[in-house]
């Protein structure tokens, strides 16, 4: 499949047109918005959405008020982490080569300050931490746990000595914070336990997750190795990327029986609706040709995962009401 026919197949968003427009004025909303990358927060939303219908269709307990608080702490670590990146790579010089195929970074790029992100890195973290020390007080320590770890992986990720993003574990922290812990995070911070089902879908999600990261890295291996990042993708080689893209991608839908089998609730199966596209999504990244193709991909692979979560989410809903 040719790239223009890839790209016609992707959901293009305002923001992606900033991101790849050079005459962004610095200092603008523009440049901010590609410094936070909001098509990334899908992976942030995603988790809380499933966390919170899984735990309704278990126990009927539903706190909006406090679902709303883990989604915004859940969205502002995201934004951390975005932002962090930004400097991380313009201040260890990654955008120096000119190989790189990603969306533009504001700093290197010099539409946003490195000090002038770095504060906002601060106020944001900062923010986030006020609503974790209000879900501690609603909830208690095992809360703390919950913000401590993942605002430290956020900022990990592209910060300190040593980054994640520079090692292959990329996809596997992903895996972990945006599937295992947000999923039954978010369960257990509404109904005070985590179910066997909310187990299998943080798995699920968590894959979906990873699979995006994996796209990215994929898609920037031939750079990443130049510029002395160690990912899965360029440690192991291509084929090996794709076969991790594969199982991040279509793994998920393996589950879906288990999770419907699980909770006795057929509507669980929703989000099978959604594996002809996962599979032509597979099959467009096996033939994608090297370079900004691959957006695309990242894109459609975002929405995919959301679609995963509202599917699965509407299923627990349709669930509960229905007595099945």
């Amino acid at each position: 499949m040719q790239a223009a026919s890839i790209d016609s197949q992707s959901f293009t968003m305002t923001v992606e047109q900033h991101a790849s427009n050079p005459a962004i004025q610095a200092g603008t909303v523009a440049a901010w918005i590609v410094a936070m990358r909001p098509n990334s927060l899908l992976v942030a939303i995603s988790p809380v959405l499933v966390g919170a219908a899984l735990g309704w269709q278990r126990t009927g307990a539903l706190d909006g008020a406090v679902a709303l608080l883990i989604l915004l702490a859940a969205v502002l670590i995201q934004v951390v982490t975005n932002l962090q990146n930004d400097v991380g790579y313009t201040v260890r010089g990654a955008e120096a080569s000119g190989t790189r195929t990603g969306q533009p970074r504001a700093t290197a790029r010099g539409w946003l300050a490195v000090h002038t992100v770095r504060v906002a890195i601060v106020l944001v973290a900062l923010l986030a931490t006020v609503l974790g020390v209000w879900l501690f007080v609603l909830r208690g320590w095992p809360v703390l746990a919950i913000g401590t770890s993942s605002l430290l992986a956020a900022l990990a990720y592209m910060g300190g000595p040593r980054p994640i993003a520079y090692t292959p574990f990329g996809e596997a922290t992903v895996f972990v914070f945006f599937g295992l812990v947000a999923v039954t995070g978010t369960d257990w911070v509404l109904t005070g336990s985590v179910g066997g089902v909310t187990m299998v879908a943080a798995v699920a999600i968590g894959g979906l997750a990873a699979a995006a990261l994996a796209v990215n890295n994929h898609r920037d291996a031939a750079h990443d190795a130049q510029v002395g990042r160690r990912t899965f993708a360029v440690i192991f080689g291509a084929t090996a990327s794709q076969r991790l893209y594969d199982l991040l991608l279509l793994g998920p839908f393996a589950l879906t029986p288990l999770l419907a089998w699980q909770a006795a609730a057929p509507t669980l199966l929703l989000p099978c609706l959604m594996l002809p596209a996962a599979w032509e999504l597979r099959r467009d990244f096996q033939r994608c040709p090297p370079g900004l193709a691959f957006n695309a991909v990242l894109f459609r692979t975002f929405k995919l995962e959301l679609l995963f979560a509202v599917l699965l989410s509407s299923g627990a809903v349709l669930g509960r009401l229905w007595g099945v």
